[in-house]
């Protein structure tokens, strides 16, 4: 029996090349964005990476480019206040965007970042795809689904992206992986792969670079 959402296979040979060369050349911090009229021009593919405060998303961004600390990484619920772009080589841009979920926050500062996320979300012509991390420790939450709605409405496929897996227990991970698939099941934006990873470990670093080069 096919799983639905299964989780991604180690693409073929000549495409992990690809994700390679693309990501051995150079990623450089272009700017930080607080409002549309600050986005760089519209003349590349564009991915973007979406997940709840200490999701582990700065990590991830730092270990599928090798670059320790390209983005900065913090303990500190809604630290990145921004939507951070990245340059790579000169055929995409990577975009970091702020943290939801922001419990320390004060609720004007949270209502601008909503705003600002939704305003880019549903106005980025050349966005490919939302990377949207999930803890595998707990699984998306309903903050999650907010955001997942959100992208259905803008009409924006997005692909979960399972975080940390080193850290559950196998028992604990099957069960998250089951919670993640029943949930994508409600929305037809979602692409119909998980892809799973570990910044630590390395594990699925070399898919999430293939999926990101391969993409048209």
């Amino acid at each position: 029996m096919n799983l639905p959402y299964p989780l991604a296979a180690t693409p073929e040979p000549l495409a992990l090349e690809r994700g390679r060369k693309l990501f051995a050349g150079n990623t450089d911090f272009l700017k930080g964005v607080v409002a549309m009229d600050g986005m760089p021009p519209a003349d590349r593919i564009e991915v973007c990476f979406a997940g709840r405060s200490n999701v582990g998303k700065s990590s991830l961004i730092n270990a599928i480019t090798g670059r320790k600390a390209l983005a900065r990484t913090s303990n500190t619920p809604g630290r990145t206040q921004e939507i951070n772009y990245f340059t790579l080589l000169d055929s995409h841009y990577l975009v970091d965007l702020p943290g939801y979920g922001y419990a320390n926050a004060p609720l004007p500062v949270v209502e601008k970042w909503q705003r600002l996320l939704k305003a880019y979300l549903s106005g980025r012509a050349t966005l490919r795809r939302v990377f949207m991390l999930i803890d595998s420790r707990h699984g998306p939450k309903a903050v999650d689904e907010e955001i997942m709605d959100l992208l259905g409405t803008a009409a924006v496929t997005f692909q979960v992206v399972l975080t940390k897996i080193d850290k559950p227990s196998k028992g604990d991970y099957t069960k998250v992986l089951e919670q993640t698939r029943k949930v994508l099941q409600k929305y037809p934006a979602a692409y119909p792969e998980i892809i799973a990873t570990s910044s630590e470990k390395g594990t699925g670093l070399d898919i999430l670079r293939t999926t990101i080069a391969t993409m048209e």
